[in-house]
């Protein structure tokens, strides 16, 4: 699947620099947090966060469905609105759960930014509806990703200029088999891939890009990785800073 020449363009230029997962996140900067988008943006790499839906329907950049592991308090994100999850403290620091738009005033185009949707299910239309929304007045380099192909699909329906990935792992009955691969493709109309580093060498991924996909590789955290993702992949998505 070859791109146009103005979106090859746009995606190279994207993925030109490595991606620091959910930010440099370490001991003073947890994950998807200020600080560690800040870190990333000082040592000149892009910037992955992922965002979840707020009970009314605002993208927060938050990992887990739940809580407990990365806050002060417990429960379901959903469960609370965008207001209440943003009193709410991140654990170890002081800082609280953002909006993706707090976020994107914050980046302001200084670092290429991955924004992986997570949005289980068919209906993705909430959440997908208020990303668009916050990126419509963004200038700097951004997709959109997701592992659940109706994110990418809803993105070429309703926002076909913004760049989208399909999120891609061939571990767990989910992802079994070929078939399933290429109809999750098709499906998310994806741009490039984002696949599990355990995952390469892949023939399916090799595939695609024979076919002109743009692969990414997640989630680097030793030389070993980044000696494999330099033979397979065209950028990396990396969690350890001395890599």
């Amino acid at each position: 699947m070859r791109l146009s020449p103005s979106r090859e363009a746009e995606l190279r230029a994207l993925i030109a620099k490595p991606f620091a997962h959910r930010g440099l996140h370490g001991a003073a900067a947890p994950e998807n947090s200020r600080a560690a988008f800040e870190a990333a943006i000082e040592a000149r790499h892009g910037i992955e966060l992922d965002v979840q839906a707020s009970g009314d329907r605002q993208a927060m950049v938050f990992h887990d469905e739940e809580l407990g592991r990365l806050a002060e308090d417990e429960g379901f994100l959903r469960g609370r609105s965008a207001a209440e999850l943003g009193r709410i403290r991140l654990r170890d620091c002081a800082e609280t759960i953002p909006t993706l738009p707090q976020i994107l005033a914050l980046i302001a185009g200084r670092a290429p930014l991955l924004i992986e949707v997570k949005a289980p299910g068919r209906e993705v239309g909430a959440l997908a509806l208020a990303v668009a929304d916050a990126l419509d007045d963004y200038a700097g380099p951004v997709a959109v990703m997701s592992f659940n192909p109706e994110v990418g699909h809803w993105f070429s329906r309703h926002a076909p200029q913004r760049l989208r990935g399909l999120v891609v792992t061939e571990r767990g009955r989910k992802w079994r088999g070929g078939l399933v691969r290429r109809l999750a493709l098709w499906r998310s109309k994806a741009d490039f891939l984002a696949y599990d580093i355990r995952d390469l060498p892949s023939r399916f991924a090799e595939a695609q890009q024979r076919r002109g996909l743009r692969v990414l590789t997640w989630t680097v955290r030793s030389l070993k990785d980044r000696a494999r993702a330099a033979q397979h992949a065209d950028q990396i998505i990396y969690e350890t800073p001395s890599l």
